[in-house]
């Protein structure tokens, strides 16, 4: 009956979804713009990070396309509190990377937070769900209180990498002894420049013998 009132539509398309579709549609689903580069061995997202601090393996699920399939899906995420999609592509990912050797030592999930103010706002990491499914599908805790934002930022989505990094975006870390010794997956919704997923290892990496993968549903 709640179908009927309300029936399910896609995130990507508004097509009605039939029996076995849940978020997106197959069409969608199939003409998502892949990365996955934990499938095709390329370390093009490894490889942002090189001079900068040392990444275990890092992977992102889906190509960012402006005006795209992938901005819709964002946009619909972070902007209209379509949480669903962030679980969507948590589960999603977090089955294909449960197979993986590279990320059966992963110890702890760890999301890009949000700064308090926006996260009342919003109501939501856009991360959460993400992070959240991939914890599962790996059997480690997901732990959002061990990198706290201190300070707001505007958009950061398309800055250089310079003007990302000189923006005042700073996190703090806390329960530090928790993270020490372990291999940490840091993980947030798109990738472009690197440079806040950057700031947020580089706290982490103030915790001793500390190794660090990432994973973003998106990047650019």
């Amino acid at each position: 009956m709640l179908n009927l009132l309300f029936p399910k539509v896609c995130v990507g398309c508004k097509a009605l979804l039939v029996k076995g579709e849940d978020v997106l549609c197959m069409d969608c689903i199939h003409s998502l713009p892949m990365a996955a580069f934990h499938k095709t061995g390329s370390e093009m997202l490894k490889d942002k990070f090189y001079g900068r601090f040392l990444v275990e393996n890092a992977t992102a699920l889906v190509q960012f396309q402006k005006r795209g399939l992938t901005q819709e899906l964002l946009h619909s995420l972070k902007y209209r509190g379509r949480k669903e999609v962030s679980s969507f592509f948590g589960k999603w990912l977090g089955a294909e990377l449960a197979e993986l050797e590279s990320y059966k030592n992963i110890e702890m999930i760890i999301p890009v937070p949000l700064h308090k103010q926006k996260l009342k706002k919003r109501g939501f990491n856009q991360v959460e769900g993400f992070g959240k499914e991939l914890a599962l599908a790996l059997k480690v805790p997901y732990r959002d209180d061990i990198l706290i934002k201190i300070s707001k930022s505007g958009s950061q989505a398309f800055k250089t990498r310079i003007l990302r990094f000189e923006t005042e975006e700073v996190f703090s870390i806390q329960n530090l002894d928790e993270i020490k010794n372990k291999h940490l997956l840091l993980v947030d919704d798109i990738i472009t420049t690197g440079a806040t997923l950057e700031k947020c290892a580089l706290q982490l990496l103030k915790a001793e013998n500390v190794k660090i993968s990432i994973a973003t549903i998106a990047t650019t």
